[in-house]
């Protein structure tokens, strides 16, 4: 019997304000050390509000699509909001961190109709994350196939990414599921960056023979994005402190438990950037643009820049709490605030999704 995680179907009216009719105030940084007093800018939109612990943000033309922990998918078009069903094989988990995680249409989702998902569940053999296809019909998404399951899932650590990169794989992040030696087992899938063809099938080219592993060495990677030269970077929370935001290449260990933060060890790769010892980021969801990458960050209430070029970093949007996913698109950055997850203090119709013109921020 399949389970039903979500049944309920609302539809509201959306404006690009806050419920007083006026455009919120959010904060942004020009420099490392500005306070966010200093930099007030009314050129931020709410898209959507009321939102239950959102997690990925999907756009396809101008129609949005938010997955949300506890179960459901949120379409945006037009200016209304509508919480879809979705029907899944396996009972949904609820340990922290878990659920209905990353999300994202296939290439000929016009036709098919078929998305991607990763989800955590539980079952009579433990609880574990799959990647699954999910097809929309009378705007309920049903799980239509299985792409990879058993991947490693715990009290917390379930990585949960899904993008499709420049090469038209299927990449997803997995993370070491509170057991940090996993991620140096070659044969685990946790502590992961995953790689597959969109059938589910293991690439040819991936750099370890009949393996899904990309890279390892992973503790919790919760973002990636390509450059248009097509590298790969990644972000990954740390072990307390020591955040780390990593360019990937195929094969590489990333270093954890071994190594973390700005310590080195031959083979293994250190990262970019690093939150350092003393302070924490818990990165997220990113995208990138004009060779900057742009981050959520949970635990560091922000969205943070890095400039590849300068390598330096800086806050551009603070003052709405946790952040847990971002999307660029038209010259706009949108984000998710997670401030319903148990973790953070919701403001007023919290959580919501939110727009910036990058013209503000550059």
């Amino acid at each position: 019997m399949k389970k039903i995680v979500s049944v309920f179907m609302v539809m509201i009216l959306l404006v690009g304000c806050s419920s007083n009719g006026q455009k919120e105030t959010v904060f942004y940084n020009n420099e490392q050390d500005t306070t966010p007093s200093q930099q007030e800018n009314n050129e931020i939109e709410v898209v959507a509000e009321d939102l239950d612990v959102p997690w990925s943000i999907e756009k396809n033309n101008n129609t949005y699509y938010l997955t949300e922990r506890t179960g459901a998918v949120v379409k945006i078009e037009n200016g209304k909001m509508e919480r879809q069903s979705v029907e899944l094989e396996k009972d949904l988990a609820t340990a922290s961190e878990a659920g209905l995680l990353g999300f994202v249409l296939t290439p000929d989702f016009q036709e098919s109709n078929l998305a991607f998902a990763y989800y955590t569940y539980v079952d009579s053999s433990g609880q574990f994350n799959r990647i699954i296809t999910l097809r929309l019909e009378d705007n309920v998404w049903r799980e239509d196939g299985v792409l990879l399951d058993k991947i490693p899932s715990g009290s917390y650590h379930h990585g949960g990414r899904l993008k499709i990169g420049p090469d038209g794989k299927l990449y997803a992040t997995a993370g070491d599921a509170a057991d940090s030696t996993i991620a140096q087992d070659l044969q685990s899938l946790g502590g992961k960056i995953l790689r597959m063809n969109l059938d589910g099938s293991i690439p040819k080219d991936n750099p370890f023979a009949d393996s899904y592993v990309y890279s390892y060495g992973h503790r919790n990677p919760q973002g990636i994005t390509w450059l248009p030269d097509g590298m790969l970077y990644a972000s990954e929370h740390g072990n307390n402190a020591n955040d780390e935001i990593n360019r990937i290449e195929p094969g590489k260990n990333y270093g954890w438990p071994i190594i973390e933060g700005h310590e080195k060890q031959e083979e293994m790769v250190s990262p970019l950037f690093t939150s350092g010892d003393n302070s924490t980021w818990a990165p997220s969801g990113m995208d990138n643009y004009n060779g900057k990458l742009y981050v959520a960050a949970l635990r560091g209430t922000a969205v943070i820049e890095f400039d590849l070029e300068s390598g330096e970093k800086r806050e551009v949007i603070t003052g709405l709490g946790r952040i847990r996913d971002v999307l660029i698109d038209d010259n706009y950055l949108y984000f998710i605030s997670n401030n319903s997850d148990g973790r953070g203090n919701p403001q007023e119709s919290d959580d919501k999704l939110y727009r910036i013109p990058l013209t503000v921020l550059n």
